[in-house]
């Protein structure tokens, strides 16, 4: 793969990621209420001393200066202090960013395994069993808001047949042992799976019969090969090149869903975060998890554009 490409790539993700805390810090900034508020609580403090607790938090200036200071800073990896909690952003962050990756990063890996043989079975016998089968399980996951399967999943297996635990990552905090972690997993990666398996079924259903026609296909059936080694050799790398791209589009959406679903199993990663964040005004909270929410996705965009380069080496050399 040629360097010039993956320069180029890493180069529209700089104005992108610039853009991005833009239209974030200002939208932050037009929320109606005021930081002060959540910071004061019920105390009663004079004008002036609300006045100085504004010029120390730096809200007595214009936004556009806001965003300055709080761009610079944030490059030196100072994410400032939360209103909140008074503790650093950065070191909030840190410690909910994993959860976040270990449920979203499962979930992707779950969602292929489980969608590229269903897929590449629908399209390699069309208008099968197998393929109504699939076609149903993708119009029902595509039409099923993540919030709804959570709540469904909670009410079947959590309270009905107590089988799952239903909220944190741990029964306890003495109990932390991995066997414990993957049955909390359980629940919410089922549900963030489910949210992308639709789109992903579809995708390779649509693109492995549109390979399945290829002269090369034909030729390969007709020099003896089985048909095994035609679908999987020659047939699904080819397929796979869009369905790379759909995954790829896919990670804002499974991002946002992690917020949701979070929120509804007490995940303590960045999306409950982000909640408590917003319901508590709390910008320099809101700000940090925007540019680390945006990191990620950025680079898994970038990570998508790469594979796609190497699957289809004629992209890196236009």
């Amino acid at each position: 793969m040629k360097l010039k490409y993956v320069g180029k790539r890493i180069l529209i993700i700089i104005p992108t990621f610039i853009g991005i805390t833009i239209l974030a810090y200002f939208l932050s900034s037009m929320a109606p209420g005021d930081p002060i508020d959540m910071i004061v609580g019920t105390a009663q403090l004079s004008a002036e001393d609300i006045a100085r607790l504004k010029h120390h938090y730096g809200l007595d200036q214009p936004v556009i200066i806001q965003y300055f200071h709080w761009f610079i800073r944030m490059l030196q990896g100072n994410f400032g202090i939360s209103y909140r909690t008074t503790e650093p952003v950065l070191e909030m962050i840190l410690n909910r960013l994993g959860p976040t990756l270990l449920i979203t990063l499962t979930s992707v890996v779950v969602s292929v395994i489980l969608a590229i043989p269903m897929g590449v079975g629908a399209a390699v016998k069309p208008y099968s069993l197998w393929d109504y089968i699939a076609s149903g399980i993708s119009f029902l996951a595509a039409a099923a808001p993540n919030f709804f399967v959570a709540l469904l999943l909670v009410y079947i297996f959590g309270v009905r047949m107590k089988a799952l635990p239903i909220s944190g990552m741990y029964t306890t905090a003495s109990s932390k042992s991995f066997v414990d972690l993957l049955r909390h997993m359980i629940l919410p990666v089922t549900v963030l799976a489910f949210q992308q398996i639709g789109n992903l079924i579809r995708q390779v259903r649509g693109s492995m019969l549109e390979v399945l026609q290829e002269d090369y296909i034909r030729t390969a059936r007709e020099k003896g090969l089985k048909e095994k080694r035609v679908v999987i050799r020659h047939g699904l790398r080819n397929a796979l090149i869009p369905v790379v791209t759909t995954i790829g589009m896919n990670l804002p959406f499974i991002v946002g869903g992690a917020v949701v679903t979070e929120q509804i199993f007490s995940w303590p990663g960045i999306g409950s975060l982000m909640v408590d964040s917003i319901n508590a005004r709390d910008y320099p909270c809101i700000m940090g998890i925007t540019v680390f929410i945006a990191i990620v996705v950025l680079i898994g965009n970038l990570i998508t554009d790469l594979i796609y380069g190497l699957l289809d080496p004629r992209i890196s050399y236009k």
